[in-house]
């Protein structure tokens, strides 16, 4: 068996786009051969006993055509594979199925980055179709050779299906990982809206940043549960019975995503709403604080303004006149000062 070529391996043959194709044959529930050109889909094809999976990465239009002519592609659904940012959906052709999803990654940077995968299905072949190196195709591979789920000589009754199956698990997969990094973000900024000493400008960064990846996962995820739907619906019959509840396994995969990007945008919701109400909180401490100290200041201004009069007052040019206005200045501003004190307004 030849070995597939990678996707930097600039020696490989029958190019489509910017990265060479990846092809496979599987025949009995083994793989037979593997990077034949694109040009040999048909033939594999027309042997009866043989599932072929094709996959290309960042392909133009123009290159597109070879395989649209091997497997008599509509060229609305050649325009849908090769432009990017289609949304989530399953598209129904005669004698084949286009699907188009996302597989999010959070970068390092906290940004959510999206990978768009598309597929066409038909009874024996399965073409995928990425528009950029993001989603780790060998790591799907992996999962085709080593999953442990189905036994591995049942797959060519599976066939195609087989193949969908482990490409949707993997993406749903991804759902649940940047969901539960986007939980544990949450988490963190729940701790940190109590945390006066942490800036209030990065939690609204944030909050705003965390906010904005639900909104983008939900977009994409929510349409999932549509189209696996679909994909176990009998008239379609592009899921054999034995693989139903695999499919089901999914589809709950799905629900719990979307459940749970629901949820923790109303926890996202209510963490702005709680930091809004602390901050009325300590605006409502500050302003007690200052009307208190304004009061107490305005006793010894009162005191001095009065006794700055130009006219006679008791003691007035004595020395006792003057302990007597220090004295009332300094007991009605500790008098004042336990009455706020004991109502917590300082």
């Amino acid at each position: 068996m030849s070995e597939i070529p990678s996707e930097v391996d600039p020696a490989a043959h029958g190019r489509l786009g910017a990265r060479p194709p990846r092809t496979r044959v599987w025949r009995n529930g083994k793989v037979e051969v593997e990077g034949f050109p694109v040009a040999e889909v048909s033939d594999y094809l027309e042997q009866p006993d043989a599932v072929v999976w094709l996959d290309l990465c960042a392909p133009d239009h123009e290159a597109f055509t070879v395989l649209a002519e091997e497997l008599d592609l509509d060229p609305v659904a050649v325009e849908d594979a090769v432009s990017r940012h289609e949304r989530t959906k399953l598209d129904r052709y005669n004698k084949y199925a286009f699907l188009n999803v996302y597989s999010p990654e959070c970068a390092p940077d906290g940004e959510l980055v999206l990978h768009e995968v598309s597929a066409f299905i038909t009874e024996r072949a399965l073409v995928t179709v990425r528009q950029d190196a993001g989603f780790d195709i060998d790591a799907l591979i992996r999962r085709w050779d080593d999953s442990p789920d189905i036994e591995r000589p049942e797959l060519v009754r599976y066939g195609v299906a087989y193949l969908l199956y482990n490409l949707l698990d993997m993406v749903v997969d991804a759902h649940l990982d940047t969901i539960q990094t986007l939980d544990a973000e949450a988490d963190e900024l729940g701790d940190l809206v109590f945390d006066d000493g942490y800036p209030v400008r990065d939690i609204q960064r944030r909050s705003f940043n965390l906010r904005r990846n639900l909104v983008s996962l939900r977009r994409i995820a929510l349409p999932m549960r549509e189209l696996v739907n679909t994909l176990l619906r009998r008239d379609l019959q592009l899921v054999a019975a034995p693989l139903v509840p695999y499919y089901q396994d999914v589809y709950d995969h799905t629900m719990r995503v979307s459940e749970w990007s629901d949820s923790l945008r109303d926890m996202v919701a209510n963490l702005l709403d709680t930091r809004i109400a602390l901050q009325g909180n300590r605006l409502n401490e500050v302003m007690k604080k200052v009307t208190s100290w304004a009061a107490i200041i305005a006793v010894p201004t009162a005191v001095t303004g009065f006794y700055g009069q130009n006219v006679p007052y008791p003691g007035s040019g004595a020395h006792w006149g003057f302990v007597t206005s220090a004295v009332i200045m300094v007991t009605c501003s500790v008098a004042l000062y336990a009455v706020f004190k004991a109502r917590d307004w300082l």
